[in-house]
């Protein structure tokens, strides 16, 4: 097996909520600690402007029992596919991959139903690091959390 790999996962949320959740990650990220508290604690902007490519950011939270901290660079924003590329800069994940990208893109299936897509792309220190699995289902319940927040304050 070699050190590189990628993990996609996907998941479909209801209602115009795809259109919610790209304006969350690209303009509201600090409403995430509210939205999904027991995942996402805090946000913090190190540096740049919300939802702008370059931006430094840092987030606080809680991954397989433990509080973290990931600090990301903007990579990339494209509003008209309502993706975002965050690049890895600091934190725990650094500590076993070289490199690690975390991409979301999502794909409006009509006004009832939007598709979410998460992609991993990373590279891991050692051989004997484990794939992203865990963190990949972290982002999918990530999604369920937003989508349940904005139907119970619709």
């Amino acid at each position: 097996m070699g050190l590189k790999g990628k993990m996609i996962g996907q998941t479909n949320i209801h209602g115009p909520a795809g259109d919610v959740f790209h304006d969350v990650f690209s303009k509201r990220p600090h409403h995430l600690a509210t939205m999904t508290p027991e995942k996402v604690q805090g946000f913090t902007l190190l540096g740049g402007d919300l939802g702008t490519v370059g931006s430094k950011i840092c987030w606080h939270y809680t991954h397989d029992g433990k509080d973290r901290v990931a600090k990301q660079i903007i990579q990339d924003i494209n509003e008209e596919k309502k993706s975002i590329v965050f690049k890895m800069i600091e934190g725990d994940l650094m500590e076993l991959y070289k490199t690690f990208t975390i991409i979301y893109h999502v794909d409006v299936l009509g006004d009832k139903e939007s598709l979410i897509t998460w992609t991993l792309d990373y590279e891991k220190l050692k051989e004997d690091t484990p794939h992203p699995g865990t963190l990949l289902n972290f982002f999918l319940h990530m999604v369920e959390d937003i989508e349940s927040h904005h139907i119970k304050n619709a």
